[in-house]
C-alpha cells in the first residue's frame, strides 16, 4: 500500500460503518453537486413553463438569461457537460503505452522521463505522474465494474438467527440465508448444533447432552471447543439443570437487587444502614405486591 505502519493501523481502527462507500475525489464530488443543482433548476424551469409562465418571466424569476431558459426547456438538453472527464490528446499521448510498460517494470519517473525525452517527448516529469495516477484510478473503476454484483449480509443478522426464527429477522431474506449456507456449509452445521443444544436443554433428558458433546467435538473450532470444555468441567450442574425444572433465578434476582442498592448508597452509609434499607425494600415490595 506504500504507507507507513501508523497509517495502516489508523485504517484498521476505522469502524466498518464509517468507511465511505464512494471514493470520489473532491473534484468529482463538486461536479456531482453542480449537476444536481442544475437538474433542480431545469426541473423548476420546466414546471413554470407548464404552468403557463412566458420565457421572459421565468428568466427574471430564476435570474438567468433568456437563452439559458430556452436551453433548459429544450427536451434534448443534458445537465452534464459533454466535455467533462474527456481526455484531450497531449504531448504524452504517443507514449502512454510505453509509460505503463516501463512503470510496471519498476522504473522511476525521472528514468522514464529521460527515456522518453530521447524519443522526442517534451513534457515534464509531473505529467508522467499525473497520467499514471489517472490510469490507476481508471483501471480500479474498470475492475469494480467487471466484478460480479454480490449482496452484503450483516454479521449481526446471522448472529440473530441463533436465537430467533428466520421470519423474525428483518435484515435477511430466505434467499440470502440459503445462499449464505450454500457458500459456507460449516455455517449450516453450526446452526444445526445450536438448535440441537437448545432442544437438549429443554428435553429434561440429561443423557442427550453426552451425545451432543460427542457430535460437537468433531469440529475444529476454538470457540466451540472452549464452550464444550466449560460444559464438561461443570457437567453435573449442567445435567441437573436439564433434569430439573427449578433453577437459581430467584436467588440471582435477589442478589442483583442488593447489589443495586449497595451501588446507589456507596460511600454514604454503614453496613447497618445498608442492611436496614435492604430489609425495608423487601418489606415494601411484600406489602404492595
Amino acid at each position: 500500500m506504500h504507507s507507513c505502519p501508523t497509517t495502516v493501523r489508523k485504517y484498521l481502527a476505522i469502524p466498518e460503518n464509517e468507511i465511505p462507500e464512494s471514493r470520489a475525489i473532491s473534484r468529482e464530488r463538486q461536479h456531482q453537486l453542480a449537476v444536481q443543482q442544475k437538474q433542480r433548476e431545469v426541473d423548476e424551469a420546466r414546471k413554470l413553463a407548464k404552468a403557463g409562465y412566458p420565457i421572459e418571466q421565468i428568466a427574471t424569476m430564476m435570474h438567468h438569461t433568456r437563452k439559458t431558459i430556452q436551453n433548459y426547456l429544450n427536451p434534448g438538453y443534458s445537465v452534464t457537460n459533454g466535455h467533462y472527464n474527456g481526455r484531450i490528446p497531449g504531448k504524452l499521448a504517443p507514449y502512454e503505452k510505453e509509460v505503463i510498460e516501463l512503470r510496471s517494470q519498476g522504473l522511476t519517473y525521472p528514468k522514464i522521463h529521460n527515456i522518453l525525452c530521447g524519443k522526442g517527448y517534451t513534457g515534464s516529469v509531473a505529467s508522467l505522474r499525473m497520467f499514471m495516477q489517472k490510469e490507476r484510478t481508471r483501471m480500479q473503476e474498470q475492475e469494480e465494474q467487471n466484478k460480479p454484483q454480490s449482496e452484503f449480509i450483516q454479521r449481526k443478522s446471522l448472529c440473530q438467527l441463533i436465537y430467533r426464527k428466520l421470519e423474525d429477522v428483518a435484515t435477511i431474506t430466505a434467499d440470502q440465508y440459503g445462499q449464505a449456507l450454500e457458500k459456507y456449509p460449516l455455517l449450516s452445521q453450526l446452526y444445526t448444533l445450536v438448535k440441537e443444544f437448545h432442544t437438549v436443554m429443554f428435553s429434561q433428558k440429561p443423557e442427550k447432552l453426552d451425545i451432543w458433546i460427542k457430535s460437537a467435538q468433531k469440529y475444529d473450532i476454538p470457540e466451540l471447543q472452549s464452550f464444550i470444555e466449560g460444559v464438561c468441567n461443570d457437567i453435573e450442574a449442567v445435567k441437573n439443570g436439564i433434569a430439573h425444572s427449578y433453577n437459581n433465578g430467584l436467588a440471582e434476582g435477589s442478589v442483583n437487587k442488593i447489589k443495586v442498592i449497595k451501588r446507589i448508597m456507596y460511600g454514604r452509609n454503614s453496613f447497618t444502614l445498608l442492611k436496614s434499607k435492604v430489609l425495608f425494600h423487601e418489606l415494601f415490595y411484600a406489602e404492595f405486591n
